[in-house]
C-alpha cells in the first residue's frame, strides 16, 4: 500500500491561526464594549456577552489564556458579530461623511472627505450630498 499524500492545492487546517483570528475579533468587540476610565474589562465582557451573544468566559479565555482550539459555533458567532460591528461603523462613517459634504467646502473639509472616502474605498465624488 502506498501513502496517500495531501494534494498541494488543498489547504492545511491551522487551528492556531483560527484561534488567533477569533481572539482578534473578540478583542475588537471588547474594545467597542469598553466605556473608558472607571470601567472594567470584566464589565465590558458581560456587556459584550449581552450584545453579541458570545459567552463572557470565551472573551476572557481568548484574551488571557488562548485555547488550542475553538468551537465552530463560537467562531461563527464571533465572526458574525465582528462583521456586523464593522458594518455598523462603516454606515456611521458614511452618514458622517454625508453630513460633512453638506457643509460649505473648505480645503480642510475637502481633505477630510478625501481621507474618509479613501478609508471607505469609495471613489471621490464632488457632486454634492448623497440622498
Amino acid at each position: 500500500m502506498s501513502k496517500i499524500t495531501l494534494r498541494q492545492e488543498q489547504e492545511v487546517f491551522d487551528g492556531e491561526a483560527v484561534v488567533d483570528e477569533a481572539a482578534h475579533w473578540a478583542e475588537a468587540l471588547l474594545q467597542r464594549s469598553y466605556r473608558g476610565p472607571g470601567d472594567t474589562i470584566e464589565a465590558a465582557t458581560y456587556r459584550a456577552e449581552q450584545k453579541y451573544g458570545v459567552p463572557a468566559q470565551t472573551f476572557w479565555a481568548l484574551r488571557y489564556r488562548k485555547p488550542k482550539d475553538i468551537l465552530a459555533s463560537i467562531y461563527r458567532t464571533l465572526q458574525s458579530a465582528y462583521e456586523a460591528e464593522c458594518g455598523r461603523q462603516e454606515a456611521r462613517l458614511r452618514h458622517e461623511l454625508a453630513l460633512v459634504k453638506a457643509l460649505p467646502s473648505t480645503p480642510a473639509r475637502e481633505a477630510l472627505v478625501a481621507d474618509a472616502e479613501a478609508a471607505l474605498g469609495a471613489a471621490p465624488s464632488r457632486t454634492g450630498t448623497e440622498g
